[in-house]
């Protein structure tokens, strides 16, 4: 089903919805990201893509998960209690088909049979995922070669096509036309409207030129790669400096750490990364990746093989290019991942 909204409609409705906490690409500089929509943010549609992904949206990059009291006058002295948490229903409005695919990812860590992290798990039912296909594609992006696209459609719940001064908007779930009733002035498309977009989509596409070598990758046996001798070579660039996944939509790493302060403490989830010395030293004083190239190693096995062999479908990586676009010493994964497949 499509429906099209006049942009100036379409945003001015935004502020007035009141049942969902809206998150919207905002410009800040030169960058853009995604801010809760109040009085005095105004929306900006027309962007690549955000310096940073959502992710932090259903992953808070620091999350109190507990607390609990050290006085011995306490009765409930050292009881870890939950922290108080909200799980508002939320949107997020103008995301980008390759960082909604991200959660898809990310989602396997957090939600599946085995384990299910609840703040993460409710916090992602709650959030109704707004699409917005990428008219233009820039030179690092390389959805269509992981499982995603510039419209694709997997996880999310409305599409969104620009069409100038309007959008033409697809619905794919339940939760997406619940949220597209709050928006006033919407109309039945027309087929020249879901012929314009087609025609969007498929000039998006064929602007993405990327060569990686993903299945000649998958063939290859898990030690001949970990063994070869390319990883001295592909990790004398790197500086450890960890902005590939901190901008990373697929990263998920994180440390739990206890705070005290005045006889209360708390525990609490930070972001980490594999890319830091420390985050592999044992208590004992060993650290199995003490050595720059085992961390770096250790990243691209990770998300271009471990992954795809556990999961067997794709690769840990939506195609968004921004560890491409952000490190400092111009690695480029694409390239990496062709050293890898050829050994």
């Amino acid at each position: 089903m499509y429906k099209v909204f006049e942009k100036k409609e379409w945003i001015n409705s935004l502020y007035q919805i009141d049942e969902y906490k809206i998150y919207v690409p905002v410009k800040q500089g030169y960058y853009h990201f995604f801010l809760p929509l109040s009085e005095g943010v105004s929306p900006d549609f027309s962007f690549f893509n955000t310096r940073l992904s959502p992710k932090s949206i259903i992953f808070p990059q620091s999350e109190r998960m507990f607390e609990f009291s050290l006085s011995l006058d306490d009765p409930e002295a050292f009881i870890l209690k939950e922290a108080k948490k909200e799980f508002p229903l939320q949107a997020i409005v103008g995301i980008r088909p390759c960082d909604a695919y991200a959660f898809l990812i990310v989602k396997r860590n957090f939600d599946n049979p085995d384990y299910k992290d609840p703040w993460w798990t409710k916090r992602y039912q709650n959030t109704t995922f707004i699409g917005l296909g990428c008219n233009s594609p820039r030179s690092t992006c390389f959805c269509t070669k992981v499982g995603s696209g510039p419209f694709a459609e997997a996880g999310l719940d409305v599409i969104m096509y620009d069409l100038g001064d309007r959008f033409l908007a697809k619905i794919l779930s339940d939760k997406g036309e619940a949220f597209l009733k709050k928006i006033r002035g919407g109309s039945k498309a027309h087929p020249e409207d879901i012929e314009q977009a087609e025609k969007l989509k498929h000039k998006a596409e064929s602007k993405i030129k990327a060569d990686i070598c993903l299945e000649e990758l998958l063939n290859k046996r898990i030690l001949q790669v970990f063994e070869a001798p390319i990883w001295d070579e592909i990790s004398f660039p790197c500086i450890n400096c960890g902005i590939c996944t901190y901008v990373c939509p697929t990263c998920w790493c994180f440390d739990i750490q206890d705070e005290v302060y005045k006889g209360k403490g708390d525990r609490i989830r930070n972001w980490d990364s594999c890319m830091f010395p420390i985050f592999t030293l044992h208590a004992s004083g060993h650290n199995p990746r003490a050595e720059k190239f085992r961390r770096v190693r250790q990243r691209f096995m990770h998300k271009l093989k471990y992954y795809p062999e556990r999961y067997k479908d794709g690769v840990q990586c939506s195609g968004c290019g921004r560890c491409i676009m952000v490190c400092p010493t111009n690695m480029d994964i694409r390239g990496i991942a062709n050293k890898m497949a050829n050994i």
